[in-house]
Parts: structure tokens; C-alpha cells; sequence
């Protein structure tokens, strides 16, 4: 079972996103920030080093919402258990869009470039892959 941390960030009604620039968006569909969590962090520490490492921001945790298990085969043949944590940002324009990446992703390859932009959280349905599964618990108090 690999732990991975899943970021939420919301601002104005809008979740941030990204989407990929050279892969086409039927192959990696929209996506939030996320990775792995190392061996000496926690869910909320991997979070915060993620935001980061994919989107340039720098964020605050505000809450765990929770986990959910995910089989991610037959792409890999890995369980991922996903920390779900809501973080916080300085103001952003949602209106604005950037470029970010990853110089050296987990998974080996080139250098990976995403469109980080902001999705009005009714649309979240489209998130690929499960990872708007507990988009529900921002709702919650």
C-alpha cells in the first residue's frame, strides 16, 4: 500500500486544478495536487511539500478530511491510500492561470509541465481517477 497526500485548495468557490500540457486531457483527465508521502512525514507535511513542488504556492493545512483507498491498476499494480487535506493560500485570482511542473517525476521520464487554474467546485465531477471522491467533506464543519 503506497500513502499518498491529496490536496484541496478553495478559494472564492473555485478548486484548484491542473491539467497536463503534453499529454492529451482523455489520458490524465483533470487533476488536483498529490504525491507520495516520504518515509519520515506525515499525510499533512507531504500535502504541503506537494502544493509546492506542483504548483509554485505556498499553502497551510487546515484540515485532514479523510482517507480513501484507490487500486490503481491496470496502470500500476499499486493500492494508493489517499490522505485527503484541505489547504490554505493566500488570495489568488481564480481567473489566473500558470505553468508549473515536475522536474524529475516519481514515476521516472522527462520533466512533466501541467496549467494550474482554478475549477468552479460544481464542475469537480470531472477530476480523474477518484480524486474528487471526498470533495463532499468540504462541506462539512
Amino acid at each position: 500500500m503506497t500513502q499518498k497526500a491529496v490536496c484541496y485548495v478553495v478559494q472564492e468557490g473555485h478548486l484548484l486544478v491542473f491539467t497536463h500540457l503534453e499529454h492529451p486531457m482523455h489520458i490524465t483527465g483533470v487533476q488536483v495536487p498529490a504525491g507520495t508521502v516520504g518515509p519520515d512525514e506525515s499525510a499533512s507535511e507531504a500535502a504541503v511539500r506537494e502544493l509546492f513542488e506542483e504548483t509554485g504556492l505556498h499553502g497551510t493545512v487546515v484540515r485532514e478530511l479523510g482517507t480513501a483507498d484507490y487500486d490503481v491498476r491496470p496502470m500500476r499494480d499499486e493500492i494508493a491510500r489517499r490522505h485527503f487535506v484541505e489547504l490554505a493560500v493566500p488570495p489568488q485570482d481564480v481567473s489566473h492561470r500558470w505553468i508549473a511542473g515536475e522536474p524529475d517525476p516519481s514515476q521516472g521520464g522527462s520533466r512533466e509541465a501541467w496549467e494550474c487554474w482554478w475549477l468552479p467546485v460544481e464542475q469537480a465531477h470531472v477530476l480523474a481517477a477518484g480524486l474528487g471522491s471526498q470533495l463532499w467533506r468540504l462541506a462539512r464543519v
